[in-house]
């Protein structure tokens, strides 16, 4: 298991994502391989998303289940929380700058939830399937 703590700047999800990847490839998940490119691109739309809020930091878990990896990212804004998987989503036209990350962890996760985080906020969660 990595976890690790960053602080919610551009800073802190480009190192989020560096860890993250550096944990991988220590597990034997090779630097470009699908599963550490999808790995990637779900911590950073997570981090970024959770990096957005001055003052608060954000967390980043890893781990490695059989062939089951599972990202973890908290913070402490409960208030903000995703649709649920396959919850109905409002249409986003052409001009919308946000909305479309958890379309893209959707897309990319074989799994994914919303999980209550106590004491406070909240905790995404994406499971990848590795394959062989």
């Amino acid at each position: 298991m990595f976890t690790q703590r960053f602080s919610s700047t551009p800073r802190g999800a480009r190192l989020a994502r560096r860890l993250a990847l550096h944990q991988l490839d220590a597990w034997g998940v090779p630097h470009g391989s699908e599963a550490s490119d999808t790995t990637a691109l779900l911590v950073a739309e997570l981090a970024v998303t959770h990096g957005r809020v001055p003052g608060r930091d954000f967390e980043v878990t890893v781990r490695l289940f059989g062939r089951t990896l599972r990202i973890e990212v908290s913070d402490t804004r409960g208030e903000l929380r995703p649709p649920a998987p396959g919850a109905p989503r409002p249409a986003l036209g052409p001009p919308a700058e946000t909305g479309r990350g958890i379309l893209l962890v959707e897309a990319l996760a074989d799994r994914w939830e919303v999980l209550d985080r106590v004491p406070v906020g909240k905790t995404v969660v994406a499971e990848l399937d590795l394959r062989r």
